[in-house]
């Protein structure tokens, strides 16, 4: 009988796309998956991919569970503090029910191993329940997990909550914390950005404190990082837990995997826009500048308007996403003036493959939010990168990318476009530049030395499969 894996992420882009990666890998070792989306995001795969998205194959099926909030068919990234709260309240009986179904299913074997998202820890309940063994999968870099680690102990020296708002601008978050190990230097503006309040019953820093809690009741904690990447943060993580999987770059795996069915399987929750690679196609090698923020950043209207002034003032080709929900409150309609002037050196959709788009030789720089998705797939490709962070982790990234890693730069304080337009100027043209290039593609060939045989993620994901997830299973057949 096959081991039968059960992947669940947390209910955004960010998050799903990550866990899908390692379901293939699972499935072309010999697994059957369920993967399980909450019904909000399963419908929105329907809408985006059309039916197929959902079909999955005989022994790879997409499950759903509810999420706990009040219906909606919105087309964007459900609010994350709500989203967090319901499903630390809601989570555990449809997941427990799932399970219990999977398990009386003639149609499938019962279920072996659960690989659950890190900040979905209401899973680890149903496991221990069950007897069924559980790896969590933080979908963070090991640098934004290790200071999610740390919020407690934010919490006990009295730095979190701030005493008022004006700490935020007023050069507190420039304090550098020396207790933090693995993270030498690191200042108070790196950390994780909810920490950013004065309150004290904040749900995104006490969630993060919860979920990094729990995560020590799980049989491993996954990252989709290497370890020469995050070596110091790495080590450090390792004195905590008992078993660390470092299995990145995931894409880089992916792309080892060979007449697997699950290929074509995807995880987009917008409809991707593929007229921009023949744009690309017709360009010089390393002469585009690729934009995108993400899934969940947003910008105001202002915002917009200084980024896109900033990108036509660069005088560079540039390849623009621009979600449809990227803009607060309004959609994110550019001036005709404005498309005008950048015509011809511009393209902008809606939604892309970005990891063909940064395995395009055109692109020489990405400006980008610093999610962990992003910036890994960037390294893994070589592409230098200009930093201006949203929320969460991409604070701790960017600080990585830009002073650990060497190649990137970062967009400080307000968005203003004369300052936009110097940092592609450099990144593009500039002497600093190219050093980013050059670090970047040293990163890439580690990176590509990492997934080989041989490899630290190849041999973790051996160990991960071997030793953690088919232990107790000797029922299972591996094929």
């Amino acid at each position: 009988m096959k081991p039968h894996a059960v992947l669940i992420p947390y209910p955004a882009q960010g998050h799903i796309a990550p866990l899908l990666k390692l379901a293939k890998l699972l499935h072309s070792r010999g697994f059957y998956i369920t993967f399980v989306n909450t019904e909000f995001n399963h419908n929105r795969l329907v809408r985006a991919r059309g039916p197929e998205a959902v079909a999955g194959l005989e022994d790879f099926q997409f499950k759903t569970i509810p999420d706990g909030l009040p219906p909606s068919d919105k087309d964007a990234t459900q609010d994350i503090p709500q989203l967090c709260d319901s499903l630390r309240k809601n989570g555990l009986p449809p997941f427990l029910n799932l399970i219990n179904r999977l398990n009386e299913s003639p149609d499938c074997p019962n279920v072996t191993c659960i690989v659950s998202d890190g900040v979905m820890s209401f899973t680890l309940d149903a496991a221990e329940k069950l007897n069924i063994p559980e790896v969590v999968f933080f979908t963070t870099s090991a640098c934004g997990f290790m200071a999610y680690c740390h919020y407690g102990e934010l919490k006990n020296r009295g730095i979190f909550p701030l005493q008022d708002k004006s700490q935020i601008t007023n050069g507190y978050l420039e304090t550098e914390l020396d207790w933090v190990p693995g993270m030498k230097n690191i200042r108070l503006r790196d950390f994780p950005s909810f920490i950013r309040t004065t309150d004290p019953d904040d749900i995104m820093v006490n969630y993060n404190i919860l979920q990094t809690k729990n995560a020590s009741r799980a049989k491993a904690v996954i990252i989709n990082t290497f370890d020469d990447m995050e070596k110091e943060v790495l080590d450090a993580i390792r004195q905590k837990f008992d078993h660390v999987s470092t299995i990145g770059p995931l894409q880089l795996l992916e792309h080892q995997v060979e007449n697997s069915e699950a290929k074509s399987i995807g995880s987009s929750l917008w409809k991707e826009d593929d007229t921009c690679i023949a744009w690309l196609n017709q360009k010089a090698p390393n002469s585009v500048l690729y934009v995108n923020f993400g899934s969940i950043t947003v910008l105001s209207p202002q915002q917009l308007l200084e980024f896109a002034w900033g990108l036509a003032n660069s005088d560079q080709y540039f390849l623009w996403i621009i979600r449809p929900d990227l803009v607060s409150g309004e959609s994110a309609i550019l001036p005709e003036e404005y498309l005008k002037e950048v015509e011809g050196r511009a393209m902008m959709v809606e939604w892309c493959s970005q990891e063909q788009v940064l395995a395009h030789s055109s692109v020489g720089g990405f400006l980008t939010h610093s999610g962990w998705n992003s910036t890994i797939e960037g390294i893994s490709e070589g592409v230098p990168m200009i930093s201006w962070p949203f929320f969460a982790e991409q604070q701790t990234n960017c600080r990585y990318v830009c002073t650990d890693w060497e190649m990137g730069l970062e967009i400080e304080g307000h968005v203003k476009r004369e300052k936009v337009a110097e940092l592609v100027k450099v990144l593009m043209e500039g002497e600093m530049g190219k050093d980013m290039r050059k670090k970047a593609l040293e990163w890439k060939d580690k990176a590509q030395l990492a997934v080989k045989p041989g490899g630290s993620s190849y041999h973790n994901l051996e160990f991960l499969i071997n030793d953690i997830l088919l232990k107790n299973n000797h029922k299972c057949e591996i094929y």
